[in-house]
């Protein structure tokens, strides 16, 4: 039995942005074959007036405007009969959850999750908390709007549905999926500009291979990311204790 594919719904102002980059490579081809699906909403589709207003001054003032709630709330209602029981309603927002491998897992296993892509000053807090949406931060910093955001996040899970990258192995040796950063890679030529290939990458000694990458993505991740460390060597430690 063929699994369902994995649906995506964004809410958006700027429909037309999509797929963008999600219809090229690896999940652009996935788009094409089916193994997931993407469905973009306009949000100006449920304004209540003529020009298509869907935003607001913020009460207490200050600058900008702010999504109106009972806009927004309609836009999510309308895709409710489309959504599979379980499956997340995010938020694209920097005071969000941060998105890590592990929670690019979860996604992925829901078989599908509703992004709505913030714009202005943001949303009213009422109809995140009244459609319990998640709201979720790929880093510390402003973009114009939820769409990049809603495309990294959706690019970051495509690549975990069943089919997509050529081979599981590739995944499990990836960036931050044992919780280090990934080790270093060569290719040929062995000797470039003077620089040459570690040894041990060419000694054919799997284990001593093995090894050398597991050091080198310690020493990187130690070097570089020092919250990543410290979580990595609590997460060891436990293991340890639990094997005595």
């Amino acid at each position: 039995m063929t699994a369902a594919p994995w649906q995506a719904r964004v809410l958006t102002l700027f429909p037309e942005m999509f797929p963008g980059p999600l219809g090229h490579s690896l999940c652009g081809r996935a788009l094409a074959q089916g193994v997931w699906l993407l469905e973009t909403v306009d949000i100006r589709d449920f304004a209540r007036d003529k020009h298509r207003s869907v935003d607001d001054t913020p009460c207490g003032g200050g600058p900008g405007m702010v999504l109106r709630p009972d806009i927004l709330a309609a836009a999510i209602d309308g895709v409710a009969p489309r959504e599979r029981p379980g499956q997340p309603r995010l938020c694209m927002s920097p005071r969000g959850r941060p998105l890590d491998q592990a929670l690019v897992g979860e996604l992925a296993r829901a078989g599908g999750a509703t992004i709505l892509c913030g714009r202005f000053e943001g949303v009213d807090e009422r109809v995140l908390e009244a459609r319990g949406l998640t709201e979720v931060s790929i880093g510390d910093f402003v973009l114009s709007g939820g769409e990049i955001a809603a495309m990294a996040l959706l690019d970051a899970v495509v690549r975990l549905l069943p089919g997509v990258m050529g081979e599981a192995a590739s995944l499990e040796e990836e960036s931050f999926t044992a919780g280090l950063l990934e080790y270093p890679q060569y290719t040929r030529p062995v000797v470039w500009e003077g620089r040459a290939v570690p040894e041990v990458l060419l000694s054919g000694h799997h284990e001593r291979i093995r090894q050398w990458r597991r050091a080198e993505a310690e020493r990187l991740t130690e070097a570089r990311r020092k919250d990543l460390w410290e979580r990595y060597l609590a997460s060891r430690d436990k293991r340890e204790k639990k094997a005595r």
